[in-house]
């Protein structure tokens, strides 16, 4: 009996003993298999594809927060040029407007005045060319008495002097007359009511609004801004490391929710350190024709921190976590439709633009499936065994 015990003693140890034969580099955990085998039909109905893998340049980033901000250079703030009451508004934030459309109607003594100023300008110009014609009338009679000798050389002089001096008097109108124009053109009256008018001169979109009506404003003060939306601005702080490599000109990224990748081309990186942040704002430029975009958006910024590599990336999907651990799987094609599956442990890095870094795991030339991989990883799953067996 003792015999047999100590026999069968040695045999689970030996099997205890025993190494599991490698599968490439794959790390089987357990109760995964460590393969799959699907067919022609399977491998259809889940969309699986597969790739060679090839080396491609890849760059370390940070990810940063950021917003978008209408761009100040081509944007434009209406102020009211004089004291006056708040009749109408006729705009608010998010409403799009033409150039010329009136915004802002107000009510000003101070355009009254201007415009009886005008009134009276333009009575006295006509007065004065009255009195440029009568004395344009004496100066020709007075020549013609002068060639009949029947007046005097000095009448003809004095009737010549009379008429210079009119036309400069007409000249002053004229001046008085153009300057109150002017003045009354600035403030954008209205002939008809006499009211003030102010007028997007963009067209764009009205983002911010600083009056309502029935308020008296005083001259100066801020009513509307009305920005064009084709143009943005990128804003996002960045510490000091970082800041040190970026320089005026330079290409970043950012992603919107929801959106694809979006490029920026840097303007200016402050020279000073935000007070409240302890970061270093960064101001870039944002090409938004297509309107897409829009201001106050929360956006994820990407800075590159390292010059671009060789390195090993596939479509972000292309990975997928199995027994919590990050995976691709190795396509092996039977040359009949269907293909065997191995799952291989990798170590991931920065994802962007749809594709993840892989820093280790993969080697170029590994087959690797880049579509359906979800698919594949559902039939791991199944094949799974369950805990106790």
């Amino acid at each position: 009996m003792t015999r047999w015990f100590v026999l069968l003693v040695l045999t689970m140890a030996a099997g205890c003993g025993r190494a599991v034969p490698p599968e490439d580099t794959e790390a089987v955990s357990a109760g995964t298999p460590a393969d799959v085998t699907l067919t022609a039909e399977q491998i259809a109905h889940g969309g699986v594809q597969w790739s060679v893998v090839s080396a491609t340049p890849v760059a370390d980033f940070v990810e940063l927060p950021g917003r978008l901000v209408p761009d100040d250079d081509h944007a434009a703030r209406l102020t009211t040029s004089v004291r006056g009451r708040v009749v109408s508004v006729r705009a608010n934030p998010g409403d799009a407007v033409s150039r010329g459309q009136v915004l802002v109607v107000l009510q000003s003594e101070d355009a009254s005045d201007r415009k009886a100023g005008l009134a009276r300008a333009k009575a006295e110009l006509t007065e004065r060319e009255a009195v440029r014609r009568y004395a344009r009338a004496v100066r020709e009679r007075a020549e013609r008495l002068l060639a009949l000798k029947a007046a005097a050389a000095q009448d003809v002089e004095r009737a010549r002097t009379d008429e210079a001096a009119a036309e400069a008097g007409v000249a002053q109108s004229r001046a008085s007359v153009d300057q109150a124009r002017a003045s009354l053109a600035t403030l954008e009256v209205d002939d008809a009511t006499g009211q003030i008018h102010l007028t997007s001169p963009i067209r764009g979109l009205v983002v911010a609004r600083e009056i309502v009506v029935g308020a008296v404003v005083e001259a100066g003060a801020p009513a509307l801004v009305v920005m064009d939306p084709a143009h943005l601005w990128l804003e996002f702080g960045v510490s000091d490391n970082v800041a040190r490599g970026l320089v005026p000109g330079q290409h970043v990224s950012f992603v919107a929710a929801g959106d694809r990748d979006v490029d920026a081309r840097i303007l200016r990186v402050s020279g000073v350190v935000d007070p409240v942040t302890r970061l270093i704002t960064v101001r870039a430029a944002v090409d938004n024709s297509t309107r897409r975009l829009r201001p106050e958006t929360f956006v994820t910024v990407r800075v590159e921190t390292a010059p671009r590599r060789p390195g090993i990336a596939v479509p972000q999907d292309a990975v997928q976590l199995l027994d919590e651990r990050p995976v691709v799987f190795v396509a092996r094609p039977d040359g009949k439709g269907g293909a065997t599956f191995v799952r291989r442990d990798v170590r991931t890095g920065t994802t962007a633009a749809g594709r993840t870094h892989i820093v280790g795991g993969l080697k170029a030339g590994d087959v690797v499936v880049t579509g359906g991989a979800f698919a594949v990883k559902s039939q791991f799953a199944r094949g799974k065994m369950p805990a106790g067996e």
